[in-house]
């Protein structure tokens, strides 16, 4: 089965047309809750790969989202694209719909992870993260680190202790992240194309499960305003729109001599208009 799922994801292109995958991949409608739990149950109770298709398709744009954050590696983006492609295939064949969460939550981890295999394969300066905890090390270092100088005693025992490593270990990977001929930052008028350690680790800065929910929380928004404008009438949803969704508004006297009608009957239709949008947006 897996290798049916893997045959679905598109194939990542060449750096060329790389814009172009990730056009054809934000292209793809996004799922509902409902649609998600009822196309995940199909998958686990039928085998259904037609369901396991759209389940991967409409989340081939949240890999592109995880992978845009490993980019510091200098390793190419389709490639990590690819891999977190994977990731998802696996975490879509193990997706249990009764658990009650999104697949994107779940799904995350097994992106990471097979992106994480792929940096530790290819990346020169990490070839001594070969355990487990290693490699937690390798990705956490930068975050444990409250200044921009060597640990100091102490600092190197509580790290080695959270993350389950000895202290030597923490000294070398921290040696190998600061070597000589590279400062831990590069300064802002550095015009040396090398990356900076600072710059390889994951950009933590956005959740993907919340990127999706305001995604989606957006798109649903739109649906409504377009459906509630639909339901005014000609005049009424006009001065809305000239009102309020151009960039060059219109006044209420011009819009008053187009329908000749006063300037306070345009405020008063606008009104009228405004809340019965509202309405409909909060149903």
């Amino acid at each position: 089965m897996t290798d049916h799922l893997q045959s679905m994801a598109l194939t990542v292109p060449a750096s060329g047309s790389l814009e172009a995958y990730v056009h054809s991949v934000n292209s793809m409608p996004m799922l509902s809750a409902e649609e998600e739990r009822a196309l995940a149950t199909r998958l686990q109770e039928e085998g259904d790969l037609q369901a396991a298709k759209q389940l991967i398709m409409s989340h081939l744009r949240f890999v592109v989202h995880v992978a845009r954050s490993y980019s510091g590696y200098g390793l190419p983006q389709a490639d990590l694209i690819q891999e977190g492609n994977i990731g998802l295939m696996k975490a879509v064949k193990r997706f249990d719909p009764g658990v009650g969460v999104r697949l994107v939550s779940f799904a995350v981890h097994w992106i990471k992870a097979e992106i994480h295999e792929y940096v530790l394969k290819n990346w020169r300066i990490v070839k001594i993260a070969t355990t487990k905890a290693q490699r937690k090390l390798f990705f956490n270092l930068r975050s444990k680190k409250k200044r921009l100088g060597w640990f100091s005693h102490d600092e190197v025992q509580m790290v080695a202790q959270e993350l389950g490593v000895s202290a030597a270990e923490v000294r070398e990977m921290e040696a190998r992240m600061s070597s000589p001929d590279q400062a831990f930052d590069l300064a802002n008028d550095d015009d040396d194309d090398s990356y900076a350690p600072v710059h390889y680790l994951e950009d933590n800065a956005s959740d993907v499960a919340q990127a999706v929910e305001e995604e989606q929380w957006e798109a649903a928004s739109h649906a409504r305003l377009g459906h509630a404008l639909s339901a005014l009438d000609d005049r009424s949803r006009d001065i809305l729109q000239r009102r309020w969704l151009t960039d060059d508004k219109a006044t209420l006297q011009e819009l008053a001599d187009q329908y000749q009608v006063s300037a306070e009957r345009v405020r008063q239709l606008e009104k009228n208009a405004l809340a019965k949008l509202k309405g409909a947006m909060l149903n």
